[in-house]
């Protein structure tokens, strides 16, 4: 009786079927996983501890092809500071929403960001704190990253002081760099905000957003509308001699 059944391939010495042949990984796919790797390996070791070995073992790859993909421990590096950036730049970008009130999307691109540092603790030890103990180019990196996410928070409050500030007066001139002055320090805040978070215990992103928005846009409002810090210094009061007939002699 004939059967239609296949014989079974033989492997190349012809003593049993063949090992089935490894399905290859495309090239971008495979350096995503060694990112991944090396950014686990340098926010637990730190730069200087971490060993083109010891990322390579975490990637499942030959030392010499994360050279040959990814370059030095140096260039590595800075591939992961590019990456984590711009992973966290869309996050926020995404959640402020252009259409939405100010305060909404100032909100939203808070709450955007603290649930990054959240999600991502190892990506925000490599880019906050691992990345700013190097010198060049990793530091410019993490600048150039951080002048995004300055640039867009500064176009915010632009938009907000136009939206909501009076008229200037005759002969006033706009303050140019209030916003960035005002951006400077909401993502300063941010910054040290999260840190803070993840030294005493996570918490939801939307309430450490409403930490934040309670402090700064409570304060910022008013200001868009003309209201100013007085500056001038208030005279203090002379002290009281012994021979002041104020001063009790009992």
């Amino acid at each position: 009786m004939r059967s239609d059944a296949r014989p079974a391939a033989k492997s190349a010495t012809g003593t049993g079927p063949a090992a089935p042949k490894a399905k290859r990984v495309p090239r971008a796919q495979r350096e995503q996983q060694m990112l991944d790797a090396a950014v686990g390996v340098f926010s637990r070791c730190g730069y200087h501890a971490a060993s083109m070995d010891e990322i390579a073992e975490a990637s499942d790859v030959s030392k010499p092809m994360l050279y040959l993909y990814l370059g030095s421990k140096e260039e590595l590096f800075a591939a992961c500071i590019r990456r984590e950036a711009d992973r966290l730049i869309q996050a926020v970008g995404q959640a402020a929403e252009p259409g939405l009130e100010t305060g909404e999307q100032l909100r939203r691109g808070l709450t955007a960001f603290f649930a990054f540092v959240a999600e991502h603790r190892e990506s925000w030890i490599v880019l906050y704190q691992q990345a700013r103990a190097q010198g060049e180019p990793v530091v410019e990196e993490v600048a150039a990253a951080r002048r995004q996410v300055v640039d867009a928070v500064t176009a915010l409050v632009r938009r907000a002081a136009l939206d909501s500030a009076p008229p200037p007066r005759k002969g006033e001139r706009p303050d140019r760099g209030e916003a960035a002055a005002v951006a400077q320090a909401i993502v300063g805040a941010a910054d040290a905000l999260a840190g803070w978070v993840l030294d005493t215990g996570p918490e939801p992103p939307e309430e450490t957003a409403r930490r934040l928005m309670s402090v700064i846009w409570i304060g910022l409002e008013p200001r868009l509308h003309g209201a100013r810090y007085a500056a001038e210094p208030q005279p203090r009061p002379e002290p009281r001699s012994a021979h002041d007939p104020g001063t009790s002699q009992g």
